[in-house]
């Protein structure tokens, strides 16, 4: 069976990324704009009051943890056929590795993203938030693709 998989790299992973922030924009930005307004992209604050932190904050973290649980990926992962596992036994992580894991997404992007870079360097392609929870990103290897022929071999 492992033989069947291999680990998701970067930009792969990034482009998931891209994808699920990109959902997320769609649906809290609305929402935060009927309840706070533009003024509320004007403002310095951290934090603008209680729907602020429930829109921006706690429903997102829910939406993606209850994803990896259900799914073992989310939308942008299920795009690219990346499945978030277990790193020792390919299963679907617990709840516990999925709020460790998205807690772990603030360690990974403090240091200037090196968390993340890191995927690209590891041999397993685990960030340090994958690290910290036990976790794996893998997918369906690529198997008999067939090669690009130009010309009169074509």
């Amino acid at each position: 069976m492992q033989d069947d998989f291999q680990y998701v790299g970067f930009w792969a992973r990034v482009g998931a990324t891209v994808i699920d922030v990109i959902i997320i924009l769609c649906i809290t930005v609305p929402l935060t704009l009927m309840i706070y307004g533009f003024a509320y992209y004007d403002s310095t604050a951290i934090v603008a009051g209680p729907a602020d932190i429930l829109i921006n904050w706690i429903m997102p973290a829910v939406a993606v943890i209850l994803l990896w649980l259900k799914f073992q990926a989310t939308p942008g992962k299920m795009v690219v056929g990346a499945r978030v596992v277990d790193a020792r036994t390919g299963a679907t992580m617990t709840p516990g590795q999925a709020v460790v894991r998205y807690l772990a997404y603030i360690v990974s992007a403090l240091p200037l993203l090196l968390g993340y870079i890191w995927i690209s360097f590891d041999s397993r392609k685990q960030g340090w938030h994958d690290k910290i929870a036990g976790t794996i990103v893998i997918r369906p290897k690529v198997q008999g693709v067939e090669a690009v022929k130009f010309g009169a071999d074509a």
